[in-house]
């Protein structure tokens, strides 16, 4: 399952996946980012909790991509929740 975190100005849609348990016995989930362009998407995609980049096409900067990483890293704890708890609440 993936779920909806936020869309930035530029068009790029954040989303994060469900847990799932690695072969380690470790819980991970992916945080996803993509935006499109007239060829396809820019899409980066880190995996939690190593904070890897496990997918990446297209033409972000390495300045966004740090921008992203520090997105994830600082957001880490709210993504597991969030996970856990089905997605983001919004009343």
């Amino acid at each position: 399952m993936v779920y909806p975190f936020v869309k930035y100005s530029d068009e790029t849609e954040v989303v994060f996946s469900s847990i799932k348990i690695n072969e380690n016995g470790e819980e991970t989930l992916f945080v996803h980012f993509e935006r499109p362009t007239e060829n396809g998407f820019d899409s980066v995609r880190f995996e939690l909790p190593s904070y890897k980049i496990t997918y990446k096409e297209g033409n972000y900067s390495e300045q966004e991509i740090e921008l992203f990483r520090k997105v994830v890293e600082q957001g880490a704890p709210y993504f597991y929740k969030w996970a856990r708890e089905g997605g983001i609440k919004i009343a």
